[in-house]
């Protein structure tokens, strides 16, 4: 990865037929690069490339393609993410072009959760055009060469498009046709939302592998390890779209004290290992939410060390 101007990390470990283990950060809520920095130490050398979120749950942060750049700084690949909330066509193209023209290489097409659920909920929301149309006019830009108007661009941004998808959100049914229409967009991989019903993520897959869709874009399965018995309520009754089963919980319960943390960090190996012979899923998105110094260790537990050179 010496030279991060030369396309997709990402891309190559994926075509290689390699399983790919991605990573994700935080930006701070601050102009501090330090914290950047010191987050990216514990995920350099264990991962393909690193998600930087853009204002997740609409909280103001640091920009993701600013914390993009001190990535790239650092020798790791990131994933550049990008919503539809806070820009319009026009920003959003500026924003690609000057994020490639700096060495990104991978970016996430997503939608955005509503300003009401953040830090500023009077907020004008954008949703100028959706993830979808977002996929389509990056697609232009790439492989055309055009703006979204259609103007020839001096120099075409090669991004790796990437997605999301939840496996869980209601209508379940209608989550594969949602995926399906994500794909015939134009993305190269998706990324799942955390996945705790495992039995339903089989179920997902299965019906995803039965339309063929895994056979035009890399999936990779989503997992976010719990901390605690708390976060795991929290996330079953209060996140939107969260399938976590009691049986989880009861789990975790039973750790005993002083032990849950190391029972949620077992139980996201075992998932890692069950997803590396999964048919369809061609890599894994570790979510450690503000727990990236524990993914050395999730890492080399669930055996997906060394990360390949491609």
């Amino acid at each position: 990865m010496d030279d991060l101007k030369s396309g997709s990390n990402l891309e190559k470990v994926l075509k290689a037929g390699h399983f790919a283990f991605t990573g994700e950060l935080g930006p701070p809520r601050g102009a501090d690069a330090e914290e950047v920095r010191e987050k990216a130490q514990y995920l350099k050398g264990n991962v393909d490339s690193v998600n930087i979120t853009d204002n997740q749950t609409s909280v103001v942060r640091m920009a993701s393609w600013a914390a993009c750049l001190i990535l790239i700084q650092e020798g790791i690949e990131p994933n550049f993410q990008m919503v539809c909330r806070d820009r319009n066509r026009l920003a959003m193209q500026a924003d690609i072009l000057g994020a490639y023209a700096h060495g990104v290489r991978n970016m996430l097409c997503l939608s955005g959760d509503h300003p009401m659920f953040g830090d500023h909920p009077t907020a004008m929301g954008v949703f100028d055009i959706d993830s979808m149309q977002l996929i389509q006019m990056v697609k232009k830009m790439r492989d055309e060469g055009k703006f979204l108007a259609g103007e020839e661009l001096h120099g075409a941004p090669k991004m790796f498009i990437g997605a999301a998808s939840n496996p869980f959100a209601d209508p379940y049914e209608w989550r594969v046709h949602r995926l399906a229409k994500k794909i015939a967009s134009g993305v190269d991989f998706i990324q799942t939302q955390c996945i705790y019903n495992m039995e339903r993520f089989r179920e997902f897959i299965s019906k995803a592998n039965d339309m063929g869709l895994t056979e035009k874009c890399y999936i990779l399965a989503g997992v976010t390890p719990m901390k605690s018995v708390g976060m795991a309520k929290y996330m079953k009754a209060k996140v939107p779209g969260m399938d976590v089963p009691d049986e989880l919980i009861k789990r975790l319960q039973g750790a005993g004290k002083g032990k849950v943390a190391e029972e949620g960090i077992k139980i996201a190996c075992e998932q890692v290992e069950e997803f590396k012979e999964m048919k369809g899923v061609a890599g894994v998105h570790m979510m450690a939410i503000e727990w990236e110094h524990k993914v050395p260790e999730i890492a080399e537990r669930a055996k997906v060390l060394p990360r390949p050179e491609v």
